[in-house]
């Protein structure tokens, strides 16, 4: 079953810019070194929280990829942009 990581973050206002532009080489890093990695989805919300939902194939791959945190620069540059972690919540894709 698809594994969904649903992370909800803040990013102060001057920062949404460079966490727009980042976003590319995260998905291509994340792409590129993180097995089981089938996609993601970037959700605006009001008061500068974001949402971030990233599909993986099951569980072990999400936490390996946890375990590897910002290991390449493009998920340095993006993560770099958060302000503050808000929630961090793992589920089964249910559809």
């Amino acid at each position: 079953m698809t594994t969904v990581e649903l992370t909800r973050f803040r990013v102060r206002p001057e920062q949404v810019e460079e966490l727009l532009a980042a976003r590319p080489d995260m998905l291509k890093d994340f792409a590129a070194d993180r097995a089981g990695f089938l996609g993601a989805r970037l959700v605006r919300l009001p008061n500068d929280e974001w949402l971030d939902i990233v599909e993986w194939a099951g569980p072990e791959d999400f936490a390996v990829s946890r375990e590897k945190g910002p290991n390449h620069p493009g998920i340095a540059r993006f993560f770099a942009a958060i302000d503050s972690l808000v929630t961090a919540e793992e589920g089964t894709l249910a559809d």
